[in-house]
């Protein structure tokens, strides 16, 4: 090799990233660090209820008191969570009883709602689908007495039956709305596809869209099954102790142990809110992925 081809085969040196060399990885290294110290902070101020309620839940009657909720307990006993258990055990298969199918019926309607307003151009969609949104900015508060005399004239049972068909009809606006902006990013030659084909709108979107829909399902069932199960608001209007869920009866619980044992209520806390925390601690990732796969486009 000649000296006047050497310079071509010279291994090339990558530039340092972060602005080159130790002042950019100091600065790279400092920002780093400042972020992980923001984050840790804040994951400490939501983990710090958490640890009172679990370390509370183990304690006994008189070792549960406001004045050594940071220590550990003296005495390790499960008789809260027993106690706890035997209470909201019915509530909690109630609750169950409740959500799923809510979460299922509004997540489909809210499907085929989103699919006609993306895909059916008809006069006044805009109309229409600004009326279906108007619903989620009017305050449960302001309905609530109309809503109740308008379910007791239609006959509706109080108890599971009057909620699940409130949570459908209250959950139609968000589902509708994560739909229609998932369907909106459907490539048009698709669903031309499936018309060349002969299929009409129901056809279409039973055997074409419905198929590509679950990452937008996984995200409103799980929003829908947590908004239902933590619900109170409806629970206080339309069921009572014996006939509500979980939420309701947890707050009979707390209000029952109040001023005897901080333990008890501190277990059905987490024995309330551990449904809710499995579903995210399982779906969580699909969640954020239906959000990015398109359910958020418009």
């Amino acid at each position: 090799m000649t000296a006047a081809t050497e310079p071509l085969t010279a291994p090339i040196k990558a530039a340092p990233i972060g602005g080159g060399g130790k002042a950019g990885r100091d600065r790279f290294s400092w920002g780093r660090g400042l972020k992980y110290l923001a984050l840790l902070f804040f994951l400490l101020i939501v983990l710090i209820p958490v640890y009172v309620l679990i370390v509370t839940s183990f304690k006994g009657t008189g070792d549960a008191s406001p004045v050594r909720a940071w220590n550990l307990p003296l005495h390790w006993t499960t008789d809260n969570w027993k106690e706890a258990w035997t209470s909201l055990s019915p509530a909690i298969w109630r609750t169950i009883q409740m959500v799923v199918p809510a979460a299922l019926i509004s997540s489909l309607l809210g499907s085929m709602n989103g699919f006609v307003l993306s895909r059916w151009r008809f006069k006044g969609a805009d109309i229409v689908f600004t009326l279906i949104l108007f619903g989620m900015f009017i305050p449960y508060q302001a309905v609530m007495i109309p809503l109740l005399k308008l379910m007791q004239s239609a006959h509706i049972p109080n108890g599971i039956p009057s909620l699940i068909i409130l949570h459908v009809i209250y959950g139609l606006p968000i589902t509708t709305l994560i739909f229609r902006n998932y369907y909106m990013s459907i490539p048009n030659e698709l669903i031309e596809a499936a018309r060349v084909d002969g299929a009409g709108m129901l056809r279409t979107y039973a055997s074409v869209v419905l198929p590509i829909s679950i990452p937008s399902f996984v995200v409103v069932l799980i929003w829908q099954f947590t908004s239902a199960w933590n619900d109170f608001l409806f629970a206080v209007f339309f069921s009572s102790s014996q006939n509500g869920p979980v939420t309701l009866a947890l707050n009979n619980l707390a209000n029952g142990a109040l001023l005897q044992n901080y333990g008890v209520s501190m277990a059905g806390a987490l024995l309330a809110s551990l449904p809710t925390l499995l579903v995210y601690a399982l779906l969580g990732k699909y969640f954020i992925g239906g959000l990015m796969s398109g359910s958020v486009k418009g």
